[in-house]
């Protein structure tokens, strides 16, 4: 079924009606709204270099973190709405207005959903020679020490943020949050054992895991994945009701011709089944989820509501 989907796909990526037809003709721009190395930020530069090779056009990866993705985000808003100015950003962009009570956007209004790059879990990670070995030390830590504890994050609201909360209100307990910028700067801190655990996304930390800097404690998925077969999910360990994945998407000004949008995510869900593409997402963790803009949109808007069901359990006041 995937080949005859990605087939079709292949057959619309790089041609479409009316006005998609001649685009691209110029330089297209994709801002990720959060640091290099982060898992968006990586998929973004998989799906951009293959755009550009196959478009003859430059596609430019320009990264603009900052208020857990506000900042880049909302360049891409005020852009102009001609398929010119991208966004490629995670699953923190449906975190968001669940942990903001205001945002310089309206996620809902302002942007067109295109595509649907791929998914990934989160490996719940501690440091290599820190005295975390397993979820369960982490979790006798924090019951000994309430609100003691740190954890790290990528940034207030952002996926890897509300995963962890997730887990802490699963769990009955209560820790001290350290956001940072970006996934880098959380892992080093981890790294550095100043934080207890921190949820990254998988393609971020497996060669870490692997060189054991990092331990693994648990993955996010009620399946266990075939990097890591050994890794037991976190649903297996006393916590059966956890269940997330990280996934990360493509986005566009609201008034973005329709024509360009379905350009834009036929092409993306021809590339994700390129066997070079494919080959490099599955070093990753990443997994191709194909969607039509329709379905995307209703997946969003679906995150959306899972987010803000996750907040009001782990008892956040949105800021």
């Amino acid at each position: 079924m995937k080949t005859i989907f990605a087939v079709a796909a292949a057959a619309l990526a790089f041609s479409a009606p009316a006005q998609g037809q001649e685009y691209p003709t110029k330089p297209v721009r994709i801002i990720v709204p959060l640091t290099p190395g982060s898992g968006a930020d990586i998929a973004g530069r998989i799906i951009g270099q293959r755009l550009n090779e196959h478009w003859k056009q430059p596609v430019i990866v320009e990264n603009r973190p900052g208020a857990g993705g506000q900042i880049g985000t909302a360049a891409v808003v005020k852009a102009e709405p001609d398929g010119y100015t991208l966004l490629v950003q995670s699953s923190s962009h449906a975190a968001n207005p669940a942990i903001y009570k205001s945002l310089p956007y309206d996620p809902l209004k302002d942007l067109a959903d295109v595509a649907i790059l791929g998914k990934t879990p989160y490996i719940m990670v501690s440091a290599g020679n820190g005295p975390y070995q397993s979820l369960k030390d982490v979790i006798q830590a924090a019951k000994a020490k309430p609100g003691e504890i740190p954890f790290a994050s990528a940034g207030v609201g952002t996926s890897t943020h509300l995963a962890a909360e997730y887990l802490i209100a699963l769990a009955g307990l209560r820790m001290l949050h350290v956001p940072f910028k970006g996934s880098p700067d959380a892992i080093q801190d981890v790294l550095g054992g100043r934080s207890a655990f921190y949820m990254a996304p998988l393609d971020v930390v497996l060669g870490l895991v692997k060189e054991k800097k990092l331990n693994a404690l648990g993955i996010s998925t009620k399946m266990r994945v075939d990097l890591l077969p050994d890794l037991p999910a976190i649903a297996e360990q006393g916590l059966p009701d956890y269940d997330m994945s990280l996934w990360f998407g493509m986005w566009a000004p609201a008034a973005t011709p329709i024509p360009v949008v379905q350009k834009l995510n036929a092409a993306v869900n021809a590339i994700v089944f390129e066997p070079a593409v494919k080959e490099q997402f599955q070093k990753l963790g990443i997994e191709p989820a194909p969607m039509k803009p329709e379905d995307f949109q209703k997946f969003v808007r679906s995150q959306m509501d899972f987010y803000k069901k996750i907040v009001a359990r782990a008892g956040i006041q949105p800021q």
